[in-house]
């Protein structure tokens, strides 16, 4: 069950591209995600400021640019993070050859917003030349520059503060070529394991990606997550404003609060109980909605200590779940919480991650890991992330990661690429705001309710809509 595809969002970098910059003009510098901190005042600028984002497919050869260095698998991608953002170096370089560490190391630097003109001519032609008068104030400085695209702070005619984020010209035309750009870099690390399976991965990424540049579709998954948790008392989804946007152009509300990873000084009491939402979030998402945002960065938990609520943002990453999959997943984590190994090998088996024609070294390497990954939902409670305890847990599964992967004889299940991001993603959040969190008993009333016949089951197509089937369709599978 290990080692699916692991996103990395690198915050920050353009998209790649196209035509030769027509000015040697600075850039506005980067930003972290627009609603972490007080926005910049309004920069002004006339529109041939700035040099634009790229599109060509000379340019993404050239550069290797764009999609591609937000991409990686496992390891990979955790190495190419630490080197473009010029942190430490990698602790695991047999998994990252010299050859493509050389390749990542001239990619650093790639790091540019639209420049004002450029995000007006994207906005004219979504929009239409009116949009302006629908604002009071538009703030062409933007306040982040994400992967796919830049975010603006604005203010509506009823003085409503909103969010718009606007989508890098061609960036969505790019991302197939992009992907075979990363093959080729892959192409050249022959040190790689092979049961990452590196091609069937990230055409698995090229579809997430292709689905996030319809921000219609965001906008959809943003208003079936508000409806979703509509009542719910910690977690908040700002609403969309549908008429400034379109399928390149995203207007919400402004959410209200701070970086989640400035929570790390909060008092213990408090970041335990942020904590134990993040993973009973995680678990409603897969086990009751089947339907998840799957993208964990800090960038997209904004909490508000006067409130003590967490806003959610950015649905662009979201994938919905077949109950056939979700009926083997639970059961799975249910059997490492017991320490079943026998029924561990079964449902991995009924879900894909083992063929049944493993060795018997493969099979026992792969029922340790996830009897590792199972400890917080079974071990002795609450369960400290960041203690002693979740460090031996990584270390752990880390030191198995090497081996399995020279043993493995296919590629996981789909799913698992989405779902293995949003739950490493919530445990190392958990682990870096030093969280302890009663998994078990979380995890218990969820698998109850899973089953229970009194619990509706939520209509993926229809939001708060519940047919009138119940979870439960007899016993679990055994």
């Amino acid at each position: 069950m290990l080692l699916g595809l692991s996103r990395g969002s690198l915050r920050g970098f353009r998209p790649s591209g196209a035509r030769d910059p027509p000015r040697n003009r600075d850039p506005p510098r980067n930003r972290d995600h627009p609603q972490n901190r007080d926005p910049p005042q309004h920069q002004g600028g006339a529109r041939g400021q700035g040099r634009p984002v790229p599109v060509s497919r000379m340019a993404r050869a050239a550069t290797m640019g764009g999609v591609a260095l937000q991409l990686g698998l496992g390891a990979l991608a955790k190495a190419a993070r630490t080197r473009l953002r010029g942190q430490e170096r990698p602790r695991d370089p047999a998994l990252l050859p010299p050859q493509l560490q050389r390749i990542l190391e001239r990619l650093r630097h790639h790091a540019e917003p639209m420049p004002g003109w450029q995000s007006f001519a994207v906005l004219d032609e979504e929009l239409g030349p009116g949009w302006r008068d629908q604002l009071q104030e538009f703030q062409e400085f933007p306040v982040a520059a994400a992967s796919l695209g830049q975010v603006h702070r604005a203010r509506l005619r009823s003085g409503a503060d909103v969010a718009i984020k606007i989508q890098y010209p061609g960036v969505a035309l790019s991302i197939g070529s992009d992907i075979e750009n990363l093959l080729t870099l892959l192409s050249l690390s022959p040190g790689l394991p092979k049961g990452l399976f590196p091609a069937h991965s990230l055409r698995t990424l090229q579809r997430e990606l292709e689905l996030e540049c319809d921000y219609e579709r965001e906008a959809a998954s943003a208003a079936r997550f508000r409806s979703l948790l509509g009542s719910d008392p910690f977690f908040r989804v700002p609403a969309v404003v549908a008429p400034l946007s379109s399928r390149r152009v995203l207007c919400t509300e402004w959410g209200r609060g701070e970086a989640l990873e400035r929570g790390q000084s909060l008092p213990q009491e408090r970041r335990d109980q942020i904590c134990s939402q993040l993973l009973r979030l995680c678990l409603l998402e897969l086990f009751q909605f089947r339907f998840m945002q799957t993208d964990p960065n800090w960038a997209n938990f904004l909490y508000d200590p006067q409130s003590h609520t967490v806003t959610l943002l950015d649905f662009g990453a979201t994938r919905e779940f077949e109950r056939e999959f979700t009926d083997h997943y639970i059961e799975v984590i249910r059997a490492a919480a017991e320490r079943d190994e026998e029924k561990i090998l079964r449902k991995s088996r009924d879900l894909k991650f083992l063929t049944g024609f493993e060795s018997q070294a493969l099979q026992s390497l792969h029922v340790q890991a996830v009897l590792l990954l199972g400890e917080p939902f079974g071990g002795p409670q609450p369960w400290d992330f960041g203690a002693l305890g979740g460090q031996r847990t990584a270390r752990g599964v880390r030191g198995l990661l090497p081996q399995i992967l020279r043993g493995r004889l296919g590629p996981p299940p789909e799913p698992s690429y989405a779902l293995h991001r949003k739950l490493g993603g919530v445990f190392l959040a958990c682990a870096r705001l030093g969280g302890r969190v009663h998994c078990r008993d979380i995890f218990q009333e969820i698998y109850e309710s899973y089953w229970g016949p009194q619990n509706p089951l939520v209509d993926p197509k229809i939001p708060g809509r519940a047919p009138g089937a119940g979870w439960g369709e007899g016993e679990p599978p055994r």
